[in-house]
């Protein structure tokens, strides 16, 4: 400190309007005794409710979607057709509206046939249902496996499993797994096994299904 600096400070402090103290004022000396500069969580917005518009003083933040919830439906059952038949009626995508209660149409890219476009169309918990997707079918294992996932649209995926029972019978296991869509959010508790429920009417009606499906194969 200069003596010029020196003097004022000595003036000041015998002058009668000065305090008599300066142990009030704080003098960081240290980085370790600075009080840590508050965190993001610390400052809180106010945002009214309706749209807004986000500051420009705020677009280095980035905001996180909420993760959404992904549930697994199961279902299984034996059809009295051989594994092949069963295997090849169910490759038929364009069919499985006809036995799948809730699959309005399924249509096969004629550019991209590993490629669907699936729609959904169903009425449940009060309001009409409706969903569509984009579907790649992943290189399947004949007669033993035909799995799927969505490109675009309703996230999902699944596999259709086929067990041999003999010679002319099979199980047909199906595992659809699907992310909850936010309308349907507040009754997730009660979507999978309603789902389930689907599906296993679905594979009653596959198991028919599959036995005209031979018959038409056979001609």
């Amino acid at each position: 400190m200069s003596s010029a600096c020196a003097t004022a400070l000595a003036a000041c402090i015998s002058s009668p309007n000065c305090p008599s103290s300066l142990s009030h004022i704080p003098i960081w000396r240290s980085s370790s005794l600075r009080p840590p500069a508050p965190s993001i969580s610390d400052i809180s917005f106010k945002i009214p409710c309706g749209s807004f518009k986000r500051s420009s003083s705020l677009t280095g933040f980035r905001t996180h979607s909420p993760v959404m919830q992904w549930q697994d439906c199961t279902v299984k059952m034996e059809i009295d057709v051989p594994i092949s038949v069963a295997y090849d009626c169910y490759s038929d995508r364009e069919a499985i509206p006809r036995w799948m209660p809730f699959i309005s149409t399924v249509k096969i890219l004629e550019d991209k046939p590993d490629l669907s476009r699936w729609s959904l169309k169903y009425k449940a918990f009060g309001r009409d249902i409706e969903f569509s997707w984009l579907a790649r079918n992943m290189q399947p294992i004949p007669n033993q496996k035909i799995h799927w996932r969505s490109l675009e649209g309703l996230p999902n995926r699944g596999a259709v499993r086929f067990y041999p029972k003999g010679p002319s019978s099979c199980l047909v296991e199906l595992t659809v797994s699907y992310e909850v869509p936010p309308i349907l959010a507040p009754v997730a508790s009660a979507l999978q096994p309603f789902l389930e429920s689907l599906l296993g009417r679905g594979l009653e009606r596959f198991a028919t299904f599959s036995k005209s499906y031979k018959s038409d194969s056979t001609v």
